[in-house]
């Protein structure tokens, strides 16, 4: 799918059916015809377009006959057969040439949903340099967004697995360190290609500019710590209540073996008196009440015992 905008003199985003000076091109999941298209019209390498199409492309910037190609990651989420939320990323580019700006992914994102509706202040498609870094920004904060979400996820599945001997919540727990590692990996990567717009003149930026690239640094900051932190506490959690369940499993087969060996007596004295040879007490009238006296005794006697072993 291929898209064209451009902000019109009332700053309004419309779309355009031709490329055109300071437009903006947004291409998704595009055809091999499409791609040869752009190519062609904007004098383009062919590797530009279909590096970001590519989902284990890693992050990086680099300059080519003035134009300049960065690809980051942006977090997105999927579902799997149960409906569990998995929080993964995926490269996207950013292409600047002297006509236009150009986005190409993979996969529709809801980052640039905010420029498309036109909700995004001070957003101008022929400000190139700027629009970059507003996504950038928005890509680090969906990811601060993502983030937040993951550690309500963890702490609902912590309550539950306070008093579960089950695998789902750890389940629970393996996806979400999953997807903290793919988004550590993906933060730090973008932060090598932020660092080199910062310090390399990749881009030609006004002062407003560095100090926006310098929110942006910021905030993918924010986001490494932050997924760092979760990740070192995600992993502590899953040991500890790995320990706790194989505890809670140990408690019930201590509790049930106890009660097998209580129920065992009462079992063993019925089997004696049941035998067909002589047997103290066989011609006493209240023979079968000294039987289950005896029974309940030895029961109620060795339950004591466990009891104050705390073996229940």
């Amino acid at each position: 799918m291929l898209a064209i905008y451009k902000t019109t003199e009332d700053r309004r985003l419309e779309t355009v059916s031709e490329i055109s000076k300071g437009c903006w091109v947004n291409i998704v999941a595009p055809t091999e015809q499409e791609i040869q298209e752009i190519c062609n019209r904007l004098d383009l390498p062919i590797n530009f377009i279909k590096d970001p199409l590519d989902d284990e492309e890693r992050s990086r910037i680099e300059k080519e006959d003035g134009n300049v190609l960065i690809i980051v990651d942006y977090p997105y989420i999927a579902r799997d057969d149960t409906g569990l939320a998995i929080y993964e990323t995926i490269p996207i580019g950013m292409i600047f040439t002297d006509e236009c700006f150009i986005t190409i992914s993979l996969k529709e994102t809801p980052v640039l949903e905010n420029f498309i509706t036109n909700k995004k202040k001070d957003f101008y498609t022929n400000k190139k340099t700027r629009f970059a870094l507003q996504l950038l920004f928005d890509i680090s904060s969906y990811y601060l967004r993502y983030l937040k979400q993951i550690n309500k996820i963890s702490n609902e599945a912590e309550r539950e697995l306070h008093q579960s001997m089950k695998n789902k919540e750890l389940y629970t727990f393996l996806t979400l360190e999953k997807s903290l590692v793919y988004f550590t990996t993906s933060l730090k990567s973008n932060k090598v290609v932020l660092d080199k717009i910062l310090r390399f003149n990749y881009l030609r930026m006004y002062e407003e500019d560095k100090e926006l690239l310098e929110d942006v640094i910021i905030e993918n900051t924010q986001a490494i710590e932050m997924a760092e932190t979760h990740s070192s506490i995600l992993s502590g959690m899953m040991d500890a209540f790995a320990s706790i369940i194989s505890n809670n499993v140990n408690i019930a087969m201590k509790f049930l073996t106890s009660v097998t060996i209580i129920l065992t007596l009462p079992t063993m004295v019925a089997s004696f008196f049941g035998m067909n040879v002589k047997l103290p007490f066989e011609h006493n009238d209240f023979a079968f009440v000294i039987t289950l006296l005896i029974a309940v005794g030895l029961a109620g006697a060795t339950a004591f015992i466990f009891w104050k072993k705390k073996y229940f």
